[in-house]
């Protein structure tokens, strides 16, 4: 059950905060705001020192330059406080922790940030949600999951690729399952059964 009813929609500028991450050992500030001019994935997750949050957290890590290449940050979110996200990547991967990260852990110890995208349970956790946001400040995509089960990095930069390509590409939109390379439609009426005669 989620607290806040507050309805985050896909299309509206995303919820500006300011709050207290932890990146390369040290304690910084961040606000959203500073990410303007490049795409950012929010990635809200319940607790650390649990069993699907790691997975979910090194398996984006792993994929990070990746991501970077994209001008995309990624910044990890739950409601831990910055001490709990220090000692969790101070711990190996071999013991449940996330070891070093190439991105910020934010604190959301005061529940703001979930409840205000809308992914806190009654319970007082983050549900898996997954936000990306354009370099304008703009959600263009959302993704919650239920506790009990991981996301996918795959199908996530996916997403980001198609969100990148039709924004440089007004004309054109992508269809099911494209991947960068592939055939898009164009938008239009007629000049779009080109596409479909294709297939």
């Amino acid at each position: 059950m989620i607290i806040n009813n507050n309805c985050i929609k896909v299309g509206n500028k995303a919820p500006h905060f300011s709050a207290t991450a932890v990146h390369d050992q040290e304690f910084k500030k961040i606000e959203l705001s500073d990410y303007i001019g490049q795409y950012v994935i929010l990635l809200f997750y319940p607790l650390d020192f649990t069993f699907v949050c790691p997975t979910e957290i090194t398996a984006f890590n792993d994929r990070y330059q990746e991501i970077k290449e994209l001008n995309t940050e990624i910044l990890g979110i739950s409601v831990d406080s910055e001490y709990c996200h220090l000692a969790w990547i101070q711990m190996d991967r071999e013991v449940g922790g996330v070891g070093d990260l190439n991105y910020p852990l934010v604190s959301d110890l005061n529940k703001h940030l979930s409840s205000s995208y809308n992914v806190l349970t009654e319970e007082g956790k983050s549900l898996r949600g997954l936000f990306i946001i354009d370099k304008e400040g703009i959600i263009q995509h959302s993704l919650v999951n239920n506790l009990d089960f991981g996301r996918s990095v795959q199908e996530t930069i996916r997403v980001l690729q198609a969100i990148q390509y039709v924004q440089n590409h007004p004309d054109e939109v992508c269809p099911a399952n494209w991947q960068p390379g592939e055939s898009t439609i164009i938008n239009n009426p007629i000049k779009s059964k080109d596409y479909f005669r294709s297939i």
